[in-house]
């Protein structure tokens, strides 16, 4: 049987509209919603806490309403999706609040993603697990939008590249493209190692050598954390993805490379004086340095004491 032939026919509504009434409905409009009929924006990546500053909003809201109105768009079923204003809706179904103010606008699922992402760029603080899907979820939105013709266009020649996406959004957040790839790297950590670098437990670093890890050796590194009560190293972090690579990582090699000595953790020596430093043995732990010294000075000047007398 041969494949169906395409028509190009358009919806029934579009023959009795022209370019203007299309664009009109496309248009955003400014309309007053109950909260139940917007549902969130599916895989939203940022975090809504009832913490203090969600406390302050409530507060506000409570006393001068809702000043800056939510942005949604139309769903499929007519009713709505959250596209930015997550915090803001929360704080009002708290306050017990329940229509808000909404910008509407007709936005394809892409087109939100960009406008949701954009939206929250330019906040004081976002977390890093929060970059991190947002970048990805930008990024993908970014490449499916750059692979996509129209009936007035040529099939694009290229794709949106890689590079070119995180550059855009480099350029958009304030980061180096180097930075965007490393963020989006985040997306490989289990939950709690993402969580320690929200704790800023673990460094940018650090936590990029460990999402190349698998899921099980991620969850033995965890396990290796809470019993060493230390995080590692972006040196001892390299050297777990090179045993990883090469199919040696297993509890043993984790805890072994846990154990060593951090640069960080070694006690500076006492004695500026690098002829000193020479002269102490190596063996003897940094902060009995000076008590090394005075034991050697003492036995020094008794050793002198005892040829005065003997002369």
């Amino acid at each position: 049987m041969k494949g169906k032939i395409d028509l190009a026919l358009h919806p029934v509504d579009d023959l009795f509209t022209n370019d203007d009434i299309r664009a009109e409905n496309k248009l955003e409009r400014l309309m007053n919603l109950p909260i139940e009929l917007i549902s969130d924006f599916p895989d939203h990546p940022y975090k809504v806490k009832d913490d203090e500053s969600m406390a302050e909003l409530v507060e506000s809201i409570k006393t001068r309403g809702l000043i800056q109105p939510v942005l949604v768009r139309v769903k499929e079923d007519g009713n709505y999706e959250m596209v930015s204003g997550h915090r803001r809706k929360h704080a009002c179904e708290i306050a017990g609040i329940t229509t808000i103010p909404a910008r509407v606008q007709e936005l394809n699922h892409d087109e939100a993603v960009l406008s949701m992402v954009d939206s929250n760029l330019q906040r004081e603080e976002i977390l890093p697990s929060e970059k991190a899907f947002a970048y990805k979820m930008r990024m993908e939105s970014m490449k499916r939008q750059g692979q996509r013709t129209d009936l007035t266009s040529y099939p694009l020649d290229t794709k949106l590249s890689i590079v070119d996406s995180a550059t855009e959004i480099g350029q958009l957040s304030g980061e180096s493209r180097i930075q965007v790839f490393r963020f989006i790297r985040l997306t490989e950590l289990i939950t709690p190692l993402l969580d320690m670098v929200d704790e800023k437990k673990i460094a940018l670093r650090p936590a990029v050598e460990i999402s190349y890890l698998t899921k099980a050796e991620q969850a033995m590194l965890c396990d290796a954390i809470e019993y060493c009560d230390a995080t590692p190293s972006h040196a001892q972090t390299i050297k777990m993805r090179k045993f990883s690579e090469e199919g040696k990582l297993n509890e043993s090699v984790i805890d072994s490379i846990m154990e060593e000595e951090k640069p960080n953790q070694r006690i500076p020596s006492q004695f500026k004086d690098e002829r000193i430093r020479k002269l102490i043995p190596q063996n003897v732990p940094r902060e009995r340095e000076s008590d090394y010294v005075v034991q050697a000075l003492e036995f020094y000047n008794r050793h002198r004491e005892r040829q005065h007398e003997e002369r």
